[in-house]
């Protein structure tokens, strides 16, 4: 049996297999149920390693042994193991978050805390700045910007930033402006946005983009991340942001953008 690397290769990060298994598993899923010696000639999987890599997968849920001699493997259905990841993941999760919850209120982590704030002031204001490579990295900076606003926010992206923020975002966006803090967004306007948008008519002060190309975000006129490429030419693997914690150069960014921001046209968002 012969199937794709690509289809091998994707196969292995979705299901997180190394490729032994997943030649081994794709082998039984096109037979249904078969002997390791069988499932060796088919994959291609040294015999001598076939017998691992079953147990390997049997221990994962991705297959059965029969009963009865010879010993057979049967496939288990794509639906349910899919099923059966995501109840673990999430099982996982909850107990990693109650974790973390535990670990804010033990003593060591006040400890760390004392130490966070010994060290940074001894920091030269200079020097509270950095880069931030890859746009998970980028968007996991950012969550921890916003989650700390107290006075105001200002977004400017592109188009597709627009409905990447508003899809991570929009719940805590609602929340900050619960909290009191003044949001405005300035973006072109792109299919898709519009209905996340009107969720957030009463929340975000939105104005609309044209002929401007820049993405940045200003926290409090406080601190400042940029973005130094345009997201349609680069890789978002290659997406690079620098922050910025310095009051004076935040202060400067935020004036020039008031300014072009009182040139704009507020847009009414309607359903679309």
């Amino acid at each position: 049996m012969i199937v794709k690397e690509e289809l091998l290769k994707k196969l292995r990060a979705a299901f997180d297999l190394n490729i032994y298994e997943v030649k081994i598993w794709t082998a039984l899923l096109a037979r249904g149920i078969a002997t390791a010696g069988e499932l060796s000639d088919i994959s291609q999987v040294p015999r001598s390693r076939s017998y691992d890599v079953l147990e390997s997968l049997e221990k994962k849920s991705f297959v059965i042994m029969k009963l009865g001699r010879p010993i057979r493997y049967i496939a288990v259905k794509p639906d349910e193991i899919v099923r059966r990841m995501k109840d673990d993941i999430h099982v996982k999760a909850e107990h990693r978050v109650q974790f973390l919850d535990e670990v804010k209120t033990d003593p060591v982590f006040h400890d760390i805390e004392l130490l966070y704030k010994q060290g940074i002031q001894k920091v030269d204001p200079y020097s509270l700045a950095g880069s931030f490579k890859g746009r998970d990295s980028v968007y996991a900076h950012l969550r921890g910007m916003l989650e700390k606003a107290q006075k105001s926010v200002v977004l400017v992206t592109s188009a597709a930033g627009l409905q990447r923020k508003l899809k991570r975002y929009k719940g805590l966006l609602q929340k900050l402006h619960d909290q009191g803090v003044k949001i405005r967004i300035a973006a072109p306007l792109a299919d898709g946005s519009h209905k996340s948008l009107q969720e957030l008519k009463d929340c975000v002060q939105f104005k609309q983009l044209e002929n401007f190309k820049g993405r940045f975000t200003i926290i409090d006129d406080q601190e400042v991340l940029f973005m130094v490429s345009d997201d349609v030419d680069v890789h978002e693997n290659y997406d690079t942001g620098v922050w910025v914690n310095t009051p004076f150069f935040t202060k400067a960014f935020s004036n020039m953008f008031n300014s072009y921001w009182n040139d704009l046209q507020t847009v009414k968002v309607m359903k679309k």
